[in-house]
C-alpha cells in the first residue's frame, strides 16, 4: 500500500468516527466500514489485495477501536474517573493487549501443526473462521476488485444504486416527521438499524428477522402507546431478558444440532 493509503484511510476513519459513534450511542449498533474501506481501495488499487488488507485495517479497526475507547470514556463518565486517567489505562492497555496478542499469535503459528487448515479431516481444532474471512475479502476485493463484480465489468452494477438509496433514506423519514408531526412513531423509525441488522444475514435467515420484527413491532408500539413509563422503565431490563433467552436457547440447542460441513459423521445425523 502506498504511503497515501495511510493517510487516506487515517482521514476515513475520523470522518466517521463521529457519525458512527452517535449512531452506537443511539441504538447499540455500530456499523462497520469494513465493506467501504475494501470497495474504496478495491477501485483505487485492483489486483493489490494485501493493500486492500491494510487500507482496511487501518480505516475500519481505527474507528471501531476509536468507538470502543468512547465507549469505555463514557462508563468512566459515569463512574466518575478522570478522564487523563481513563486514557492513561487505555494507552497502557492497547501496547500491552497489542504485544501479548503478536506473541501469542506467532507461538501458535509455529508450534501447532496444521493450523487454520480448513479441512474437516486435519486434525487440528483451530480453523481460524475469522482469519479465513480476511483471506477470502482480499481475494473478492482485492485481486479480482470490485469493477470485476459491481462495475463495468461485473453483473452487480445495479447494486450501487442503494448507496443512493442509504443517503436518500433519512432524508424521507425527516420530511414525513415534518409532515405529520403528530405521527410520533414516524422518528422512531431507523434506518441505520434496520439495515444494519442485515450485516448477519447469513448465518441468520429470513426467519430469524421476521420473528424479530413481529415481536419488536408489536411489543414496542403496545408499550410506547399504552405504557410509555414500562418503556421507558423496563426497556434495559427486557434488553437483557431477550439476550439471556438467547443464550440459554443456544446452550440448549447446540448439542442437538447436527454438523453442517461436508464429511463429518456424526450419529444420529445424516452425512453432508
Amino acid at each position: 500500500m502506498p504511503w497515501w493509503g495511510l493517510l487516506f484511510a487515517t482521514a476515513v476513519a475520523l470522518e466517521f468516527t463521529l457519525t458512527i459513534s452517535i449512531i452506537t450511542a443511539t441504538t447499540n449498533q455500530t456499523p462497520g466500514l469494513n465493506i467501504i474501506t475494501e470497495y474504496i481501495m478495491g477501485i483505487l488499487l485492483p489486483g493489490k489485495p494485501i493493500a486492500n488488507v491494510c487500507f482496511k485495517t487501518y480505516g475500519y479497526m481505527s474507528m471501531a477501536q476509536a468507538v470502543s475507547f468512547l465507549n469505555d470514556f463514557k462508563l468512566g463518565h459515569y463512574m466518575k474517573i478522570p478522564p487523563r486517567s481513563m486514557f492513561l489505562v487505555q494507552l497502557i492497555g492497547t501496547i500491552l493487549a497489542g504485544t501479548i496478542n503478536l506473541l501469542v499469535a506467532d507461538w501458535l503459528l509455529g508450534s501447532i501443526k496444521n493450523i487454520c487448515v480448513d479441512d474437516p479431516h486435519s486434525d487440528s481444532p483451530w480453523t481460524c473462521p475469522n482469519d479465513r474471512v480476511f483471506f477470502d475479502m482480499s481475494v473478492i476485493w482485492g485481486l479480482a476488485g470490485p469493477k470485476r463484480i459491481f462495475g463495468s465489468l461485473g453483473n452487480y452494477s445495479a447494486i450501487n444504486w442503494f448507496f443512493l438509496g442509504g443517503a436518500i433514506g433519512p432524508v424521507i423519514i425527516w420530511l414525513l416527521h415534518r409532515a405529520f408531526p403528530k405521527q410520533t412513531w414516524i422518528r422512531l423509525i431507523n434506518l441505520p438499524v434496520l439495515l444494519g441488522a442485515t450485516a448477519s444475514m447469513p448465518p441468520a435467515t429470513a426467519l430469524n428477522y421476521n420473528s424479530w420484527i413481529v415481536v419488536g413491532t408489536i411489543f414496542n408500539f403496545f408499550i410506547f402507546r399504552y405504557r410509555k413509563q414500562w418503556w421507558q422503565r423496563y426497556n434495559y431490563v427486557l434488553s437483557a431478558a431477550l439476550d439471556a433467552g438467547v443464550a440459554f436457547m443456544a446452550v440448549l440447542i447446540v448439542p442437538f444440532s447436527c454438523p453442517t460441513a461436508k464429511g463429518i459423521v456424526v450419529d444420529g445425523c445424516p452425512v453432508n
